[in-house]
């Protein structure tokens, strides 16, 4: 069964599109079939995968508003070996476009079903903000990876996040789940590493990853290159990281698709 994440976090700055653009790239070198989606207007998962935004002659925008057939908008990244769904600034039009329209929300999940069975995984990079984009995001996921900062503000936003969840589960998506909970920029000299650590596990226990992804130079520089980190520099600690939550990743759902089959 394919596996459907929404990155998200309604926080900027907590590395969602870093998060993103890497775990594609980390799930295609295990042979995973991926399929990443840029669902922020800033395009930054696009221009981090090596497509100029500016350049583009069909974007997410044109699935969404039912303009344009998804091999038509699909692309293969230089940069990078996995499927790319691209985004500009004109999915800020998609919102407005999509107000009236009969469910809107189901958009993305509609164009999702259709291709699920092309991928193993498909990403999707959520905007900071809680919208019609992000909404689609989460009703076209089957569970939420949430990048944060171990911060006293990233504890505030993670509770704002969950009540969204909640309410998209309640209403809209029913099998939405949160996948798991990433510690981002990780420093564990820092105090408040520690406490915001022990809160998290405490919270939410085995949810929370125990791979980390510490402040990493190589990590911050791969986007200005277009590439994943791993395509950049493979040996840096911010490539170990994302691969490293790649294996953790495929672990978890090996042992939760055993768990399924022994259940009568």
């Amino acid at each position: 069964m394919t596996k459907v994440l929404a990155v998200a976090n309604q926080k900027g700055g907590v590395g969602k599109t870093t998060t993103s653009v890497n775990l594609a790239a980390s799930l295609q070198v295990t042979r995973k079939r991926v399929l990443l989606i840029d669902m922020d207007p800033q395009g930054n998962a696009t221009m981090g995968s090596g497509v100029n935004k500016s350049e583009l002659e069909y974007s997410i925008y044109d699935l969404l508003v039912q303009t344009s057939e998804f091999d038509d908008v699909v692309v293969k990244p230089e940069g990078a070996d996995y499927d790319l769904l691209p985004a500009n600034g004109d999915l800020v039009a998609a919102e407005v476009e999509l107000m009236n329209v009969d469910g809107r929300e189901h958009r993305l999940r509609h164009i999702v079903q259709k291709i699920a069975d092309r991928y193993d995984y498909i990403v999707i990079d959520c905007p900071p903000s809680l919208n019609m984009i992000t909404v689609n995001a989460l009703v076209a996921a089957t569970g939420v990876l949430i990048p944060m900062q171990c911060e006293y503000y990233a504890l505030e936003g993670l509770s704002a996040l969950m009540d969204t969840i909640g309410a998209i589960k309640d209403r809209l998506n029913p099998d939405l789940r949160i996948e798991g909970i990433l510690r981002t920029m990780y420093d564990p000299r820092n105090k408040l590493t520690s406490e915001v650590n022990g809160q998290l596990f405490d919270y939410f226990g085995d949810a929370v990853y125990r791979t980390v992804v510490p402040r990493n130079v190589r990590l911050a520089e791969a986007p200005s290159y277009g590439k994943p980190v791993i395509a950049y520099d493979r040996q840096s600690r911010g490539a170990i990281a994302y691969l490293a939550l790649a294996g953790e990743m495929l672990r978890r759902n090996d042992e939760a698709g055993k768990l399924a089959s022994q259940s009568p």
